[in-house]
């Protein structure tokens, strides 16, 4: 037997591990957004696919162009911005219908190809009103003022129902959050029995006078026990210094806590240690974020993993 032969069952069991790592991912994350606040380059939007897929979808779409090109520069995808934008990506997914959550996708409209828009009614409603309007923009939808461009094609959730995402694997479930003045959106997406969590802007129970949050936890506080939740996706704005009554319907890192306590009382506090929490939505200035960063660790008694995403580069769960 000469080296080469030698060689290959080595090679073999030293890569063994890594491609079972990389079957085990079941989900691809690649953060196009990942800030609140003023700047309009980085604001929130996440592209999700089941690991090995390009199928996208797109949670939230604050900021598309300028994520798309910083992931492509990053190596994250192997194609171009254009590509990444028309065939990658094969809905959006819009959690409420402030601009700072779906400016990118109005401001991409002309050069994106065709999709499904899934939200509430009230979100849909308002896309449609205010935004898709001849006197906005043009009206790329299927619905709204005449003449209709019918690019993009409106799909109502029902709160609590699962719905398959057209063109992917994936299905969601939608939860209403309480955002201030509106309200927002949960989105929990199934890949073949596992779970990703993903909440749009939203504030604690205590402050909105609501249980949201409470109806939240309990639902998927069975897929934590089964270690079928992979990562919640989740916002902290503001740290701990803001006071209550202007956070807008936003969490601080006490905030956050005392959720993530409430979903431990229920999925049992062992079934937490370990859980990925992906940070979003943190406001700038840089002060602020490196404040919120050393509060939610000095918080962190439950020992969650806690992830903080950067524009462009891909997470695997």
């Amino acid at each position: 037997m000469n080296l080469k032969h030698k060689l290959l069952p080595i090679l073999y069991f030293l890569l063994l591990p890594v491609f079972c790592l990389a079957q085990a991912k079941k989900f691809r994350v690649v953060p196009l957004g990942v800030l609140g606040g003023i700047d309009e380059s980085n604001l929130s939007a996440y592209m999700v696919a089941p690991g090995g897929s390009n199928n996208y979808i797109c949670l939230d779409a604050g900021t598309l162009h300028y994520g798309i090109e910083k992931a492509v520069s990053n190596k994250s995808f192997n194609t171009d911005g254009a590509t990444v934008l028309k065939q990658y990506i094969k809905a959006y997914l819009i959690s409420h219908s402030h601009l700072d959550h779906i400016a990118g996708l109005i401001i991409n409209s002309p050069e994106d190809s065709s999709k499904n828009i899934y939200a509430f009614n009230d979100c849909i409603e308002t896309i449609k009103s205010r935004y898709f309007t001849w006197k906005s923009w043009a009206n790329f939808g299927d619905q709204g003022e005449a003449p209709t461009l019918k690019k993009y094609h409106y799909k109502v959730l029902e709160p609590g129902a699962e719905t398959p995402i057209e063109n992917t694997k994936l299905k969601v479930t939608a939860f209403p959050l309480a955002h201030s003045n509106l309200t927002s959106t949960a989105f929990l997406v199934n890949n073949n029995d596992n779970y990703l969590l993903y909440l749009g802007d939203t504030g604690p129970d205590e402050i909105e006078k609501s249980d949201h949050m409470q109806n939240l936890w309990q639902a998927i506080a069975p897929l934590v026990k089964g270690k079928k939740l992979k990562a919640i996706l989740i916002e902290v704005s503001f740290p701990n210094e803001q006071p209550d009554k202007t956070l807008f319907g936003h969490l601080t890192p006490k905030w956050l806590m005392a959720e993530i306590d409430k979903l431990g009382a229920l999925a049992g506090t062992e079934n937490i240690k370990g859980l990925n929490i992906v940070v979003t939505h943190l406001k700038p200035p840089a002060a602020n974020i490196s404040k919120i960063k050393i509060q939610l660790k000095a918080a962190n008694k439950l020992q969650v993993n806690l992830i903080y995403p950067q524009q462009g580069k891909a997470l695997n769960f």
